[in-house]
C-alpha cells in the first residue's frame, strides 16, 4: 500500500509538476494569447457615450485665459466632450457679487458672460457648479485653495437665492430658456468634506440647496438642479430623503469617486498617495450609488458622477503615467450604463488650486499639461470618440466593438496590470520612474461578417515610450523648464498619428484577422475604414 502511493506520489511529482511550472513560465514570459471574436452583423445597440457627457475644469477664472481657452476648443474638437464643469463661478474673482453701504445687492456677470458665450461658442455646455461664496455674502472668513474660494454658509439666505435666481434669469434673457433648459445646475462642491469645502453642517448645506433650488425652479420649473456633489460618494440617501420629506426638488444626483487610499484634500500631494488595488476603485462607488439611488423614492434619477480620476491630488505622477491610459478605460468599461456622466478631472494642468505649477509635468490632473502636451490619458478619450455609433456583442470585458453607418469598424482593447508594488511605496516615489512595460502575450482578433470590399486599417497605440509624454520628457532629464524646441519635439514623438496603416481587402467570406502583441497597460485601436 505504502510502495503504490510512493510510485503515484513520484508520478504526479514527474508528470504534473514540470507541466504546471512550463504554464507558470509562459504566463511569466508573456506567451499568453487572449482572443477577440466578433461579428459585425451581431450589434449590441446604440453606444453609451457617457464617457464623452462631460468634463472638468479647476476654476471658472481660468477659462478667461488664451491658453486655457485654446486647449478646451482642442479638446471639443478631437474628445467631443458635451458639458464642462468646473469650480468658482461665484467667487471674488469673477466679480459677481457686491454689497451697497445700506447693504443693497449688486450684480455683475461680465466674467460669466465671456467665459460661457465662448464654451457655448465652441459647442459645449455649461455643467453649473453654484460655489463658492462671495466674500460680501459670506458669514466667515475661511477660504480654500491658493485662489481663496470662501467655503462659509451665507450671512443671510435670502440674499443666496435671490442671487441664483437672478443670475439664473439672466442667463435665460442671454440665451434663452431651450439652451438653459438643457444645462445641469449643481449646488456647491464637498460639502461633506468640512471645514475644507464647507464650514457648515449636513442640515446648513441642505438649507443652502434648498433656496438655490427653489431659486432655479422659480425662473424655470424644467431647469435641472442637483446635488449634493459630495467626495468618496457620500450622502446619496441623506440627500434624496432630505429632498422627498421636505418637498425640495432635485432632478439629479452628483457625486466624486477617486481610486487612492490616504484620505482627500491633499492638494499639494505631501502626504502621498497609493493607488488603490482594489478591483473596484472608482467604478465600485458608481455601481452602488446607483443602487442606492434604485432603492431609494426617486429611482429615476440622474446619476453624474462630476469628478473622477485615479488620485484628488494634482501632484501625482499616476496622472502623467501612461498607466493612466488603461487605467481610464478599464474604469469605464466596469461603470457601463450605472452612470449618466463620468467626468473626468480635469482637461487641463492649468490649474491653480495649489497655486502656480514650476514644472511642465508636475502630476497634474490635466489630459494636457501646460505647454498642450497631450498625455496618455489625453489618447484614451481621443480614441473612444473614433468609436462607431453602433456597439457589437463583444465577450471580451477589456474592449469595445463598433461600427459606423459608413461599414467601417473599430475595436478599442487594452490590458490592464496593476504594477504598483503596494502600500509601503508612494504613487509619488514609483510614478516619477521610468517603467518599462512586460510583455503580456498575444491578443488574436477575429472579425467576421464584414461586408465584402476594401478597406484601410489603421493601428493607434498608447503604451511605454508610445504616446508617452512623460517617458520623453525623462529622456530629456527632466527639464524645470522647457524650450519651444522641446515641447515640438515632445509633441511629434506623441503625436497620436497611426503607428501603421495598411489597405486590406475583405472577400466574400467576410473575415478578418489580426494578431498583435500587447504589453502591459496598453491600448490599441484597429479602425477598418470601408473605401
Amino acid at each position: 500500500m505504502k510502495r503504490n502511493q510512493f510510485l503515484l506520489t513520484l508520478l504526479i511529482v514527474i508528470f504534473i509538476f514540470p507541466l504546471t511550472t512550463q504554464k507558470s513560465n509562459a504566463q511569466q514570459s508573456g506567451n499568453e494569447e487572449r482572443q477577440i471574436r466578433l461579428d459585425y452583423n451581431q450589434a449590441a445597440g446604440k453606444l453609451n457615450t457617457m464617457f464623452k457627457e462631460c468634463i472638468g475644469a479647476g476654476r471658472a477664472n481660468e477659462g478667461l485665459r488664451a491658453d486655457w481657452q485654446q486647449q478646451l476648443a482642442l479638446v471639443k474638437k478631437e474628445c467631443d466632450f458635451k458639458y464642462i464643469r468646473m469650480h468658482g463661478l461665484l467667487t471674488d474673482d469673477m466679480g459677481v457679487y457686491k454689497e451697497d453701504k445700506n447693504g443693497k445687492p449688486e450684480y455683475n456677470y461680465q466674467y460669466i458672460d465671456v467665459l460661457y458665450d465662448f464654451i457655448l461658442s465652441i459647442g459645449m455646455k455649461p455643467f453649473v457648479e453654484l460655489g463658492f461664496m462671495p466674500s460680501a455674502m459670506a458669514s466667515g472668513p475661511q477660504t480654500i485653495f491658493w485662489w481663496r474660494g470662501n467655503v462659509t454658509p451665507p450671512r443671510d439666505y435670502e440674499k443666496w437665492e435671490a442671487l441664483i435666481r437672478n443670475l439664473t434669469q439672466h442667463w435665460t434673457e442671454r440665451y434663452g430658456e431651450q439652451e438653459v433648459k438643457s444645462w445641469y445646475f449643481e449646488v456647491w462642491n464637498e460639502p461633506n468634506l468640512s471645514p475644507g469645502f464647507w464650514s457648515g453642517t449636513q442640515a446648513e448645506y441642505f438649507k443652502l440647496y434648498d433656496y438655490a433650488a427653489k431659486a432655479i425652479k422659480s425662473v424655470n420649473k424644467e431647469y435641472k438642479v442637483g446635488g449634493p456633489a459630495t467626495a468618496g460618494a457620500a450622502w446619496v440617501p441623506e440627500t434624496i430623503q432630505f429632498c422627498e420629506k421636505n418637498s425640495v426638488p432635485i432632478d439629479f444626483i452628483s457625486t466624486h469617486t477617486y481610486g487612492v487610499k490616504q484620505g482627500f484634500l491633499d492638494e499639494y500631494g505631501t502626504t502621498g498617495t497609493i493607488l488603490d488595488k482594489n478591483e473596484w476603485a472608482v467604478s465600485g462607488d458608481v455601481l452602488n450609488s446607483r443602487k442606492q439611488i434604485s432603492n431609494s423614492t426617486k429611482p429615476n434619477l440622474e446619476l453624474h458622477y462630476t469628478e473622477w480620476s485615479s488620485s484628488y491630488t494634482p501632484a501625482d505622477p499616476v496622472h502623467d503615467s501612461y498607466h493612466q491610459a488603461a487605467y481610464i478605460l478599464e474604469k469605464l468599461k466596469q461603470v457601463g450604463n450605472a452612470a449618466n456622466s463620468m467626468s473626468y478631472w480635469v482637461f487641463t494642468d492649468i490649474f491653480e488650486e495649489a497655486g502656480v505649477r514650476f514644472t511642465p509635468f508636475h502630476g497634474g490632473f490635466g489630459l494636457l499639461n501646460y505647454q498642450g502636451i497631450k498625455k496618455p490619458a489625453y489618447y484614451s478619450y481621443y480614441l473612444l470618440n473614433k468609436l462607431g455609433e453602433t456597439e457589437l456583442q463583444n465577450q471580451d470585458k477589456r474592449s469595445w466593438a463598433c461600427k459606423n453607418s459608413s461599414g467601417g469598424m473599430q475595436l478599442l482593447f487594452w490590458d490592464f496590470t496593476h504594477t504598483h508594488p503596494g502600500d509601503t511605496v508612494n504613487n509619488q516615489s514609483y510614478y516619477i520612474r521610468n517603467l518599462p512595460s512586460k510583455p503580456k502575450g498575444t491578443a488574436k482578433i477575429e472579425l467576421s461578417g464584414l461586408p465584402k470590399g476594401k478597406y484601410q486599417l489603421e493601428i493607434y497605440k498608447v503604451g511605454y515610450n508610445k504616446n508617452d509624454a512623460y517617458t520623453t520628457y525623462l529622456g530629456m532629464k527632466k527639464p524645470s523648464q522647457l524650450t519651444i524646441q522641446q515641447v515640438n519635439e515632445i509633441k511629434e514623438k506623441n503625436s497620436g498619428a497611426p503607428v501603421s496603416t495598411e489597405p486590406v481587402k475583405i472577400g466574400s467570406n467576410g473575415n478578418f484577422t489580426k494578431n498583435i502583441s500587447i504589453n502591459e497597460n496598453d491600448v490599441y485601436l484597429l479602425n477598418l475604414i470601408r473605401k
